[in-house]
C-alpha cells in the first residue's frame, strides 16, 4: 500500500508541483480606467529544470508501479495470492475466493515468472513448500471449502481417478462439486502442487500386506449407488454371522486383498492382515506325570520304584493337553493339530470371530477338545499306544474338520503326540519287556560265550597247523599204502590163481613131480640170482643122454644149494638123478 502511495504522490509531483516551483507572481500597475491591480505571473528562468522533473518522477512512478506487479516463485514452491484491496466480498461461509473476490484466491501460481498489474499491491503473495509424500505413507486430505457433506456422510466423495490431476486445483474441485470436510481419495508419494488455503494434509503409514498373509478389508464407506451383498462359498452356507460385501459397499469385502502396499484411508478402511500359511497348534503340558521305573538287581531280580514330575504348559501352546476319562483313568492327552486360514476364508474369519487367535480360542480349541474326549472315552486305554492309535486319530480328524470350518480355519491334520497313560497299566508290559529282554540278553551272552569257545579253538588249531597238516598227509599217505596194498594183494591173488592153473595144466602135461621139480627151481634160481655165493661153478664137464634136467643138476649137484635141497628132503632127488 506504501508503494501505491507513493505512486500517486509522484504523479501529482510530476504534474503539478513544477508549475508551482518554477512560476513567480508581479503586481502590475493600475491604468486609466482600470478599477483594480491585476496579479501577473511570469516564467522562471529555470523552466528547462521543471521538464526534467516531470520526467523523473513519471519514471519513478512507472518503476515503483512495475516492481509491484510481478513475483518470481522458486521451482520447489508455489505462490498463493490473497486478495486485499479492490474486490468483491465473498458469500456468506465462502472461504476460497475466485478471481474479483476479496480474500484466499483458489488460483496459485506455479514456478517462475508472472506479472500483474498492481500483483503486489493488491494481493498479499506469499511463497509455500509444495506438499511431498514420502514413500511409505499417504496424505490424508481435509477441504476447508466446497459443498457440505450429505446427511451420514462423514467422508467426501472419492475423486474420480481419470482426472485426479485435475481435482487438486482448488478452483475446479470447488466448481465440479468437490465437497468440504475429510475427503476419501489419498495423495499417494509424490510432490504435489496443492493450495493449502483450501486443503490441509496429513500423513499416515501405507497398508502393507506381507508374504503369506491377505488382507480383509472392512469398509466405512459406501462408494457405490447400491449395497451389495456378496455371494457366500457353499461350504459356508449356514455359517455366516455377518454377511459379506462386494467392494465398494459398506461391511466386509468378500474379496480380500492379496500381498503388497496399498494406500487405503484408515479412516474409511479397516483392514485386518490374516495369516494364510499353515499353522501348529499344540495342546501339551499342564499336568503331573508319574513313572513307576524298573530295575534289574545284580542277583536278576527286577524292582519297582516311582517318580513324578510337573509338565508346564509351554509358552507358544495353543492350551495346555486334553484330559480325557478312559475306564475310570484320567489320562491327558497331548495333541498337534495343523491348520491353515485359506485366502478365501479369511473374509469370513475376520467377520464371523475376528481373528485367527479368537476362532482358535472361542471356536476350534472347544471344539477340538470335546471332540478328543468323546472319542477317547469310548476307547481302552491302551488303544493309545497300539495299533488303533491311527485309528483314534482318524476319527478326530474326520470330526474336527467341520468344526473347524465354521470359524473358517481349515484343519489339515490332528496327530495324537503323547498320551499319557497311567503307569500301573504300563508296569505288567514293561515286566514282561524287561524279562523278554533278560532273556535275549542271557541267549546274546550264551551265544557270545560259544562264540568265544569257537574263536578259542579255531586259534588252537591255527596254532597246531603244522602239526596236522603232517598228520593229515601221512594219514593220507597211509590210505595210500592201505590201497597198494589191496591192490597188491589182489594181483598176488590173482598171480596165484594163474599160477595155480598154469601148474595144474603143467601137471596134466608133466605130471606132478616134475611140475613140482620145476617150481624148486625156480625158487632156487631167483634166490641164486639175488645172493649169487650160493652158486658155485662146477669144475666136472657133465653130459647126459636125457631130455630131462640131469645137465642142470649136474651143474647144480656140487653146489651149496643142492646141498642145503638135499637137507630139506624131497628136492634132493634131482642130486640122484645122476
Amino acid at each position: 500500500m506504501l508503494r501505491l502511495f507513493l505512486i500517486v504522490l509522484l504523479l501529482i509531483l510530476a504534474s503539478i508541483a513544477p508549475k508551482l516551483i518554477f512560476r513567480t507572481k508581479k503586481q502590475k500597475t493600475l491604468a486609466d480606467g482600470e478599477e483594480e491591480p491585476i496579479e501577473m505571473f511570469m516564467e522562471s528562468p529555470f523552466g528547462w529544470v521543471r521538464k526534467y522533473i516531470q520526467i523523473g518522477a513519471i519514471f519513478l512512478a512507472v518503476f515503483l508501479l512495475l516492481s509491484t506487479s510481478y513475483v518470481i516463485i522458486d521451482a520447489d514452491k508455489i505462490g498463493q495470492m490473497e486478495r486485499i484491496y479492490l474486490g468483491k466480498s465473498m458469500e456468506p461461509g465462502q472461504i476460497i475466493a475466485f478471481d474479483g473476490q476479496k480474500g484466499p484466491q483458489a488460483r496459485i501460481l506455479p514456478p517462475g515468472f508472472h506479472f500483474k498489474l498492481l500483483l503486489n499491491v493488491l494481493y498479499d503473495v506469499r511463497e509455500v513448500p509444495l506438499i511431498e509424500v514420502p514413500d511409505g505413507q499417504y496424505g490424508y486430505v481435509v477441504a476447508k471449502d466446497g459443498a457440505p457433506l450429505r446427511k451420514g456422510q462423514y467422508l467426501a466423495d472419492a475423486w474420480p481417478q481419470n482426472n485426479f490431476q485435475k481435482w487438486l486445483e482448488a478452483k475446479y474441485f470447488l466448481k465440479n462439486g468437490g465437497q468440504r470436510g475429510p475427503q476419501l481419495t489419498v495423495l499417494p508419494p509424490g510432490k504435489y502442487r496443492l493450495n493449502t488455503y483450501l486443503f490441509s494434509v496429513d500423513y499416515h503409514d501405507a497398508t502393507d500386506i506381507p508374504a503369506g498373509f491377505v488382507g480383509v478389508v472392512k469398509s466405512n464407506v459406501q462408494e457405490t449407488p447400491e449395497w451389495e451383498a456378496a455371494d457366500v462359498p457353499h461350504d459356508l452356507l449356514g455359517s455366516l454371522a455377518v454377511p459379506l460385501v462386494n467392494k465398494g459397499s459398506v461391511g466386509i469385502w468378500v474379496e480380500p486383498l492379496p500381498p503388497g502396499r496399498y494406500y487405503l484411508n484408515n479412516v474409511a478402511y479397516n483392514v485386518t492382515a490374516v495369516d494364510t500359511r499353515v499353522q501348529t497348534w499344540n495342546y501339551k503340558g499342564g499336568y503331573k506325570r508319574r513313572y513307576i521305573d524298573l530295575e534289574v538287581t545284580q542277583d536278576g531280580k527286577i524292582v519297582q520304584k516311582e517318580r513324578a514330575e510337573v509338565v508346564s504348559i509351554p509358552e507358544h501352546a495353543a492350551d495346555s493337553a486334553i484330559f480325557t476319562r478312559m475306564e475310570g483313568w484320567l489320562v491327558p492327552q497331548e495333541l498337534r493339530v495343523q491348520v491353515q486360514v485359506e485366502p478365501k476364508d479369511a473374509p469370513f474369519l475376520v467377520a464371523s470371530v475376528g481373528k485367527v487367535e479368537a476362532a482358535e480360542d472361542k471356536v476350534v480349541s472347544p471344539s477340538i477338545r470335546s471332540v478328543v474326549r468323546n472319542i477317547c472315552g469310548a476307547e481302552k486305554v491302551l488303544s493309545l499306544i497300539d495299533e488303533n492309535r491311527a485309528t483314534v486319530e482318524a476319527n478326530i480328524e474326520e470330526a474336527v474338520i467341520p468344526e473347524g470350518k465354521k470359524a473358517g480355519v481349515t484343519i489339515k491334520d490332528v496327530r495324537l503326540v503323547d498320551s499319557v497313560v497311567p503307569p500301573e497299566l504300563l508296569v505288567a508290559r514293561l515286566r514282561e519287556q524287561l524279562a523278554g529282554q533278560l532273556e535275549e540278553t542271557f541267549k546274546r551272552e550264551k551265544e557270545a560265550q560259544n562264540q568265544r569257545i569257537e574263536t578259542e579253538k579255531a586259534r588252537a588249531t591255527a596254532d597246531q597247523q603244522p602239526e596236522l597238516v603232517a598228520a593229515e598227509i601221512r594219514v593220507k599217505i597211509a590210505e595210500k599204502d592201505k590201497q597198494a596194498a589191496k591192490l597188491t594183494g589182489e594181483g598176488e591173488k590173482l598171480k596165484l590163481i594163474e599160477i595155480a592153473t598154469g601148474q595144474k595144466q603143467q601137471v596134466a602135461v608133466l605130471g606132478k613131480d616134475k611140475v613140482m621139480q620145476l617150481a624148486v627151481l625156480d625158487k632156487v634160481l631167483t634166490a641164486a640170482v639175488e645172493n649169487s655165493d650160493i652158486v658155485k661153478i662146477p669144475q666136472i664137464l657133465v653130459a647126459g643122454e636125457g631130455s630131462g634136467l640131469e645137465g642142470s643138476a649136474a651143474i647144480l649137484g656140487a653146489s651149496n644149494i643142492v646141498r642145503g635141497l638135499n637137507n630139506n628132503g624131497e628136492p634132493s632127488a634131482i642130486g640122484k638123478s645122476k
